[in-house]
């Protein structure tokens, strides 16, 4: 009887751990999956991006440090240089991770559209229609979404005068050694109930 029981339990011992096992392999396999469509979305994200090659041209005496936390980021950078004027940005997306990078892309392009579609030279200008792109994006029958971003941008006429509006995100200017702090409007790019115009502060720069 013992030797029965005995037998009895090793097979249900070994059909327990066949279930494990399959399961576990399941498990990796989607890991995988999700890993690589993740990996993917960052390479995909790497290429809306400005190059160095690019910032460089721009902007001769600029460094970045993007440091995301997550393999794709809800953080981002974005210079548009046209003939007469240099763009630049950075912003802070709601969420991070997956979530994050989706609202940056829509960030990026609702950027570019700015410029390239709407011809905006202004700071404030750019912010209010970036927010209005943004809101109309995420507004539906449906659902009201309340997701965007923070944001510092820039407007550089490539000589000694620049432009600089925020949304919550602030400017800092080191003049003669002193940090200077010029602080963006409380406000997000996004939904937000006490929305008003965004500032434009106008610069010289020495």
């Amino acid at each position: 009887l013992k030797n029965e029981q005995t037998e009895k339990l090793e097979k249900e011992v070994e059909v327990r751990t066949a279930e494990i096992q399959e399961k576990s392999e399941q498990l990796s396999t989607k890991n995988k999956e999700i890993i690589n469509s993740i990996n993917y979305a960052q390479r995909l994200q790497d290429a809306i991006l400005p190059t160095e090659k690019e910032i460089n041209s721009a902007l001769p005496n600029a460094s970045i440090l993007f440091k995301p936390k997550d393999i794709v980021s809800g953080d981002f950078y974005w210079l548009v240089e046209t003939t007469e004027k240099v763009y630049f940005a950075v912003a802070d997306c709601t969420g991070h991770g997956v979530p994050g990078a989706m609202v940056s892309v829509l960030g990026n392009n609702s950027l570019n559209r700015c410029i390239q579609e709407f011809g905006l030279e202004d700071a404030a200008q750019i912010l209010d229609k970036l927010r209005e792109l943004v809101v109309d994006t995420f507004t539906s029958e449906k659902v009201k979404v309340s997701d965007g971003m923070d944001i510092s941008l820039c407007v550089w006429d490539k000589g000694k005068n620049l432009q600089f509006a925020g949304a919550f995100n602030p400017l800092y200017l080191i003049r003669e050694g002193e940090l200077n702090e010029i602080k963006g409007d409380k406000q997000p790019i996004g939904y937000y109930e006490k929305l008003s115009k965004f500032t434009t502060h106008h610069l010289r720069l020495q």
